[in-house]
């Protein structure tokens, strides 16, 4: 239980360093919009998204074994 919680705490402490070193705000532009936000929602949003991509796929190539 010891291990469990000194990973858990490690990868916070790593998860907020994270959002500390990047709280830019950049800009994004895919056609016609126009976007502001900080660089570590940015990254949050895309691997959130690739995340349910490659869900999608898996299921859907999975299902056709």
């Amino acid at each position: 239980m010891n291990v469990k919680i000194t990973s858990i705490l490690v990868l916070v402490a790593l998860v907020v360093l994270f959002v500390i070193q990047n709280i830019t705000v950049v800009e994004i532009n895919f056609l016609f919009w126009s976007l502001q936000m900080s660089r570590a929602l940015l990254i949050f949003f895309l691997l959130a998204i690739g995340i349910v991509i490659g869900w999608l796929l898996h299921s859907h190539f999975h299902k056709g074994k």
